[in-house]
């Protein structure tokens, strides 16, 4: 089965995670990227010849992913550290935190993806005789169906705090089903529950998909984050931070050399707490 639209992406996303995995000082390892992206026929690649503007786009969307996984990673060390035992992956394509990650005793992880990323991936992970660290439960549905009923019918219990994951995903969604998504995550979530988003920066559309290659990650790209996501999140009830890549990377030893090109807006890294529980009043917005 070979990788095809805006899953295939996720292969990708594991050569990148592939790659900083052999740095010396990597901020992350991933045993499992380099197999994903062989499989998916990424390994080894060599990337192509085009011109100097492509070549540091491409280089710019890998920093970027590193930094995230990096960012989520922490984040949900901290969300197992103050006893949250529910992992949710939305969209979770190549991910490998499930093996690669020291869960506490009692954490059940719900990785919820189509069924066609959740074959390949399993496909891999026979091959590669893993053995996850947690219970990992794989909900095949898409996220534009009813995927909270398919989850809740996989175990997952809204009256516990949950840890929700969205890496690499909003910005391939429209505004409304992004509007959407959040507004069931927020259903779905105890009071004490954590997220982890990210979403694009304003203008990252405009300046990485203007003239990306039919078929690339940055030509499906449709959303950006919001003017204002403290408060679009506090909004459904969420007490959020935002990150900024430029700080996380600053934070992570990895500095970004070049003074920046336009004024910093609020980072499309963002972590939140849950303030209540369930849907406030029995309505949840955008259903």
């Amino acid at each position: 089965m070979q990788p095809s639209g805006v899953w295939a992406t996720a292969v990708g996303v594991a050569r990148v995670r592939a790659l900083e995995t052999e740095r010396e000082n990597a901020l992350f390892r991933d045993p499992l990227a380099r197999a994903f992206a062989a499989a998916g026929g990424l390994w080894p690649s060599s990337p192509p010849a085009d011109d100097e503007a492509a070549r540091r786009r491409r280089l710019a969307v890998s920093f970027s992913i590193v930094i995230r996984t990096k960012f989520l990673d922490d984040l949900l060390r901290e969300a197992s550290a103050s006893g949250v035992r529910q992992v949710v992956l939305l969209g979770a394509g190549m991910d490998s935190r499930a093996f690669r990650t020291d869960w506490p005793e009692g954490t059940r992880l719900f990785e919820v993806d189509t069924a066609a990323p959740l074959d390949f991936k399993a496909s891999v992970l026979r091959q590669e005789r893993a053995v996850a660290r947690c219970e990992r439960i794989t909900v095949a549905v898409d996220l534009r169906e009813d995927w909270p009923a398919a989850l809740a019918a996989a175990g997952h219990d809204p009256a516990v705090p949950t840890v929700w994951i969205a890496e690499g995903l909003l910005i391939y969604l429209p505004a409304d089903a992004v509007e959407l998504l959040l507004a069931r995550i927020s259903a779905q979530s105890a009071a004490g529950s954590r997220l982890g988003l990210t979403l694009g920066s304003r203008g990252v559309i405009e300046r990485f998909g203007a003239d990306a290659v039919p078929g690339s990650a940055a030509s499906m790209w449709v959303s950006e984050m919001p003017d204002d996501p403290v408060g679009w999140l506090a909004g459904h009830g969420w007490d959020a931070r935002t990150h900024t890549l430029r700080e996380c990377a600053t934070a992570y030893g990895r500095p970004v050399s070049t003074p920046p090109q336009r004024e910093e807006r609020p980072g499309g890294l963002i972590s939140a707490v849950r303030r209540w529980g369930g849907a406030r009043g029995g309505q949840v917005r955008g259903q």
